[in-house]
């Protein structure tokens, strides 16, 4: 079913395809509400018919990469799916390939997953900083901030300026395994993201606490604040991704 391709999230390792004006990349994210007791079902769902048509997209060229992760904590979704491209229609066409290649195979009374998440929210993501082809973590936490629209690109200076190298360190020591900030082209409320991943939580939270004590009132951190006044954190359990 269409509505099973897509998600976004995530990102980076140091040698990785970093995103910039010649080179863009945009990832195409569905975030499910699912029944808990039809979970399982439904993950058992995704791996046996929607995992290979992202396989085949990937490598047919029509996408750069995929993932599929399970909520830990934070709000009411509970499944998430992405895929990325060079570009919002190639993310938008790489779903409804996606999508026919699953309707093909996937009979209407086996469709556990679609029993189970039974409805979606979808974003469509522009990579502006960190690195986002290689893989990625384990785990991780997703920040999705409501931000001021009329001054969101200080935001995103203040991470290219602030954030990055606090990150970029973390990626040398091996405490981050990526990392990544988006911008919103389609979807909710939210106006930019913040992925970070890791090998395990310990590490993650480190991770998380390094950049809040290094900008922990500091003028750039109130001054992101004031822009980003709001967000909400999700942790995840990365299950599958294809590069």
């Amino acid at each position: 079913m269409r509505i099973l391709v897509g998600v976004i999230l995530i990102t980076l390792s140091a040698t990785a395809w970093a995103a910039d004006d010649d080179e863009k990349l945009f990832v195409y994210g569905t975030y499910l509400n699912c029944d808990v007791s039809g979970e399982d079902a439904a993950d058992a769902t995704f791996e046996k018919y929607m995992a290979p048509a992202y396989e085949a997209t990937l490598k047919s060229g029509d996408i750069v990469g995929w993932g599929y992760m399970k909520h830990v904590a934070g709000g009411k979704w509970r499944r998430l799916t992405y895929h990325m491209g060079p570009s919002v229609t190639a993310v938008i066409k790489a779903g409804k390939k996606q999508g026919d290649m699953v309707d093909e195979k996937l009979k209407p009374r086996d469709n556990n997953f679609g029993k189970a998440c039974h409805s979606h929210d979808d974003y469509i993501w522009e990579n502006k900083a960190g690195n986002t082809i290689e893989q990625r973590g384990k785990v991780g936490l997703s920040v999705y901030l409501v931000c001021n629209i009329g001054n969101e690109s200080r935001a995103d200076e203040l991470v290219d300026e602030v954030f990055a190298p606090i990150y970029d360190k973390q990626l040398e020591a091996g405490t981050l395994t990526s990392w990544g900030w988006f911008s919103h082209i389609v979807g909710g409320k939210y106006r930019r993201l913040l992925a970070i991943t890791a090998e395990d939580f310990d590490q993650l939270f480190a991770a998380r606490d390094e950049l809040l004590g290094s900008i922990g009132g500091t003028s750039a951190g109130r001054e992101f604040s004031s822009i980003c006044g709001s967000h909400q954190d999700y942790l995840w359990d990365i299950v599958a991704e294809g590069r």
